[in-house]
């Protein structure tokens, strides 16, 4: 189970769920500062355990206050962005770890 705020990181690890809080980053579990709300997400969350649920990805209904401006500057590439475009090509710290995953793949 992950429970976060950037739907495509989450669905290239391939978990078996998600649970899926559309607000900006660093605020995965609610609001800062209310309590309620973040307890509703984590319990909300917690419920995608329920093995009667099929869906892989849910999607929670809270919806961020106010202004969307977050949204704009988390996908505004015009102060020069340099960052590549997201794809499923493993990336490694360590060699030895590339080695590790790679053995672990044909067991």
């Amino acid at each position: 189970m992950i429970l976060g705020s950037a739907l495509d990181i989450m669905q290239a690890a391939r978990p078996p769920r998600i649970t899926f809080l559309d607000y900006p980053l660093g605020h995965s579990s609610g609001r800062p500062g209310d309590k309620a709300e973040q307890l509703a997400v984590v319990r909300a969350a917690l419920a995608g355990f329920d093995a009667t649920r099929t869906e892989q990805v849910n999607s929670l209904p809270y919806r961020w206050s106010g202004n969307n401006d977050w949204r704009q500057q988390a996908t505004d590439t015009s102060s020069g962005d340099q960052r590549q475009p997201r794809d499923e090509t493993p990336r490694y710290q360590f060699e030895a770890d590339r080695l590790q995953a790679e053995a672990s793949q044909t067991a």
